[in-house]
C-alpha cells in the first residue's frame, strides 16, 4: 500500500472514531470525578482556567445536541492534532535538511 494511501486511511479512522464513536462514549462522568462524587468533595472543585473556551469539557460551544457537540470537538481536536504535529514534522525536517552537510557522510563503518 502506498504511503499516501495509508495515511490518508488512518486519518479517516482518526476521524471516524473521533465523531462517531464518541457519539455512543457514555455520558456518565469519568473516574475522578464519580469518586470525588461518591466522597463528597465535588463541590469544592473549582473550574480550569480554559472552562470558557470553546471546547471545553469534550463539547462544542453553540451545539445543542449533546452528542453532536462532543463528536464535533472530536473531530476539531483530530484536525488540530493532525495541524500541530504536521507543522513541527515539517519544521523539524527543514532544520536536519539545513544542517551540516557532513554530518550525513557515510563514515564505512
Amino acid at each position: 500500500m502506498k504511503q499516501r494511501t495509508f495515511l490518508a486511511l488512518g486519518l479517516l479512522v482518526c476521524l471516524l472514531v473521533a465523531g462517531v464513536a464518541s457519539y455512543y462514549a457514555s455520558s456518565h462522568p469519568d473516574g475522578l470525578e464519580y469518586v470525588a462524587e461518591q466522597t463528597g468533595f465535588l463541590d469544592s472543585a473549582e473550574d480550569s482556567a480554559t472552562a470558557d473556551s470553546p471546547l471545553a469539557d469534550y463539547s462544542t460551544r453553540g451545539v445543542e445536541d449533546e452528542r453532536l457537540s462532543g463528536g464535533l470537538a472530536g473531530v476539531i481536536g483530530v484536525v488540530v492534532m493532525l495541524l500541530l504535529s504536521s507543522g513541527l514534522f515539517w519544521a523539524l525536517r527543514r532544520r536536519q535538511d539545513k544542517a551540516d552537510p557532513a554530518e550525513h557522510v557515510d563514515s564505512g563503518v
